[in-house]
């Protein structure tokens, strides 16, 4: 049964190869930022401050619309005043209303460490996310071979950008090289768009030592980071809950939880 991180797939294969037709892998030499330095996502997660990356969004397959009006710049500048790790800005349009242009407004916003964070099939992509002023990019290994992942890790890494890789089983975990930036265990299975933080829990004890990692997706408190932290992780990736807060220290809360984590 065709489930809709299949759906997101083959629709994603589709805008890839139109937009092979359209630009080539010389082109993006001329982009602005193609040159630029990358800043390090890395660097801050293992900062005294537990990590917090911070995540742009309008909708999500699971959650619906969360903020149909969201200012790319207002909110990337909010989440750099508030001292993030990180800001995660997502560029699929079909169902997450991204787009790339987000991520260009966000690169000339902030100099915070962006993750593009979009469902990366082709090598294109990652030229893409580079000429467009991603610092990261996420490798999702759910739908990504061992070879795969390696092969994209060795392009981004050759052009700058630090990798994470996504996880949400020991079997996809074990597709992960040595070469990988950061590790990250996303608590939402993408296939049935369930969200369980036990994932997080269940999965840690597999992670090589010493190797920088983050939990993502349904984390909704502070009491939810402190455990995070404890059992050992560096930082986490927020979306929802902080498009949502009414409470305007909410952030600022998040950023200042003090790490426990040594590396």
């Amino acid at each position: 049964m065709k489930t809709i991180l299949d759906t997101i797939v083959d629709m994603k294969l589709q805008e890839v190869a139109a937009a092979k037709t359209k630009i080539r892998y010389s082109d993006f030499e001329q982009f602005e930022h193609f040159g630029r330095a990358c800043n390090s996502l890395k660097t801050e997660l293992v900062k005294p401050n537990f990590g917090i990356i911070a995540e742009l969004k309008r909708k999500s397959p699971s959650a619906g619309i969360i903020n149909a009006t969201l200012d790319i710049q207002k909110q990337g500048e909010y989440y750099e005043k508030s001292n993030v790790a990180g800001i995660s800005c997502l560029t699929d349009s079909t169902f997450f209303g991204g787009s790339l242009e987000d991520l260009l407004l966000l690169r000339k916003s902030v100099t915070t460490p962006i993750l593009r964070k979009e469902f990366i099939l082709d090598e294109f992509q990652i030229f893409e996310s580079k000429a467009y002023g991603a610092d990261v990019i996420l490798l999702i290994s759910e739908i990504l071979s061992a070879e795969e992942i390696l092969h994209f890790t060795i392009i981004a890494q050759s052009l700058g950008m630090e990798v994470i890789v996504e996880c949400n089983s020991k079997i996809s975990l074990e597709k992960i090289n040595d070469s990988v930036d950061i590790i990250g265990i996303n608590n939402r299975d993408l296939h049935i768009q369930k969200t369980d933080i036990q994932t997080s829990r269940d999965l840690f004890k597999f992670i090589p030592n010493n190797t920088v990692c983050i939990s993502e997706s349904g984390i909704k408190s502070k009491d939810e980071l402190y455990e995070l932290d404890k059992i050992g992780f560096n930082g986490a990736l927020i979306g929802e809950s902080i498009l949502k807060s009414t409470d305007t220290n909410f952030l600022s809360q998040l950023t200042s939880i003090k790490s426990s984590v040594c590396l």
